[in-house]
């Protein structure tokens, strides 16, 4: 392992522990009796949302506007308690759908926190290397690399825009103005053509 991967895998411990919320996924204990160490979480079976969304066209007859919501409505009450409730505030910092795991009931589970920051309570930004996925970063925190809890809240907006219209964050198959779906989805809002774009 570089010393990347083993920073990300102390990080998510030391961020994991403590967290105790039925919408995270629960790390279990970790490993370290082999070359690679390993990190054990409770089994989530349904996978990524990402993959339900992008990769299960056709058989994804249960992800109608009402589950959809429920799932951002649950993914939304965990980053409120990352942020506000955890005993220190935690920063996800890669907000995205492909760390939105789903269990058996499609009830949302955050995950992969290995790039998460605990923001000491008496600060409420930091400066940070910019991280993160493309198309989910805060335009502001990737030019400044000032880090809020508002960045996570940038992301999950993509996120809610990419679960209604079923486009990625990114998409270069089409003209170049709507690469960005974050610009995109406000464009078609400001435009009235926010009907158009969405899911069927």
């Amino acid at each position: 392992m570089d010393s990347s991967q083993i920073e990300q895998f102390i990080n998510e411990v030391v961020i994991l522990t403590p967290v105790n919320h039925r919408n995270v996924v629960k790390l279990l204990g970790c490993c370290l009796e082999c070359k690679v160490p390993l990190l054990v979480y409770d089994f989530v079976s349904n996978g990524t949302l990402f993959d339900h969304v992008h990769n299960m066209k056709g058989g994804m007859s249960w992800l109608s506007l009402e589950n959809r919501l429920r799932i951002v409505v649950e993914s939304a009450g965990t980053l409120a308690y990352l942020h506000s409730a955890a005993s220190i505030p935690i920063i996800h910092r890669d907000v995205k759908l492909a760390n939105i795991l789903l269990d058996d009931h499609h009830m949302a589970k955050i995950s992969d926190f290995g790039a998460s920051r605990l923001v000491p309570l008496d600060k409420n930004q930091m400066t940070t290397l910019v991280q993160g996925t493309l198309g989910y970063l805060d335009p502001e925190y990737f030019h400044a690399g000032q880090m809020t809890d508002k960045s996570d809240v940038y992301s999950f907006g993509v996120v809610l825009a990419e679960l209604l219209t079923g486009r990625q964050p990114i998409c270069t198959k089409i003209s170049p103005k709507d690469v960005n779906l974050a610009t995109y989805f406000i464009t078609s809002l400001n435009e009235n053509r926010i009907f158009q774009i969405l899911e069927p």
